[in-house]
């Protein structure tokens, strides 16, 4: 097991947790089939995004609560979603990693989960 420590190491989680997540009965359908997602696109994003989170670089751009809300609109993103794109990422970590980045990999996630899931209920109400 590696430290996770770089880009490319990113650049190698991302893939492998899309891998698995396209594959999910729970969660596979937002992307496939709401979302559409066009994964050339995506990941870099992602890349971007988790080296921002753990490596502070500011590579990323954009807005992850507002990209969600219109697919919350169509399909709820529901607690059960968010707890199954969790264990995704911690499975995917865990295999993957070990150390200092890939713990705060999981915890960051699941900060952002609370923070995505209250969000998409609170906007359900409304």
């Amino acid at each position: 097991m590696k430290k996770l420590e770089s880009r490319e190491d990113i650049e190698h989680l991302v893939n492998s947790f899309y891998a698995k997540v396209v594959k999910d009965e729970t969660i596979s359908f937002f992307f496939n089939d709401i979302a559409k997602v066009d994964w050339d696109k995506h990941l870099p994003k992602m890349y971007s995004f988790w080296e921002s989170i753990l490596f502070g670089q500011m590579s990323y751009k954009g807005n992850p609560m507002g990209v969600h809300f219109p697919i919350n609109e169509i399909q709820a993103m529901e607690q059960k979603h968010f707890d199954r794109w969790l264990e995704l990422w911690r499975t995917t970590i865990e295999e993957n990693f070990v150390g200092e980045n890939a713990d705060m990999a999981i915890y960051k996630s699941e900060n952002i989960a609370k923070l995505m899931a209250f969000k998409m209920e609170l906007a359900r109400r409304l």
